[in-house]
């Protein structure tokens, strides 16, 4: 095929005209496409969140946030998880029964993966309030000699063990829930996927 009729100018020119349209397309489908992803806040709201805990020393407790509520991550002491097996006449399902507060690998005594490490959404399962810390066993916690520590809901008064399990004849119905969590190394949780994927 012969190129004698054809204007180099007018070659290149349809070539820029024809780059700049592509260019333009992009530009205008860029905002549609972005509207149709979900939002950083919409992200954040859902996602799993990783933890570091290698600073959470024995009888402390860690807050963070997971689907805008509070996570509590307790490193419990030998004493801690001593007490467990001392309460579980007062309670109402010291065997955590009810299958949906806790993935299965929680369903233990302890209700943990690792004994000593408690991951509990500190939400109390009566009306949504979140409980206090009273993690201290005795009279200093405000709650009797008798109390080995644990979760205290001053709203309707339930009680919860250092395994967020909930004591008899207190308005809450259920034990407190244990997330989906697993262990990305000995000193890294994250909260809201396990083996089976994000929750």
């Amino acid at each position: 095929m012969s190129e004698e009729g054809v204007n180099p100018r007018r070659r290149r020119l349809l070539a820029i005209t024809s780059g700049l349209g592509v260019v333009g397309t992009a530009f205008a489908l860029t905002p549609f496409v972005l509207s149709m992803m979900p939002s950083a806040r919409a992200k954040a709201s859902g996602a799993p969140v990783e933890v570091d805990i290698s600073k959470l020393e024995p009888g402390q407790l860690l807050t963070v946030e997971w689907r805008g509520k509070p996570v509590w991550i307790l490193r419990r002491t030998p004493e801690m998880l001593k007490s467990l097996t001392a309460v579980e006449k007062l309670l109402a399902d010291p065997e955590s029964a009810v299958t949906d507060q806790q993935p299965e690998y929680a369903k233990n005594g302890a209700r943990s993966i690792k004994p000593e490490i408690l991951v509990l959404v500190g939400i109390c399962t009566h009306l949504g309030c979140s409980p206090d810390k009273r993690l201290d066993a005795g009279v200093a916690s405000g709650l009797g000699d008798d109390w080995k520590g644990g979760f205290f809901c001053p709203c309707h008064g339930s009680k919860f063990d250092l395994a967020g399990r909930v004591f008899k004849n207190v308005p809450a119905p259920t034990n407190l829930v244990v997330p989906p969590h697993a262990y990305l190394s000995d000193t890294r949780i994250i909260i809201g996927a396990d083996q089976q994927g994000a929750a």
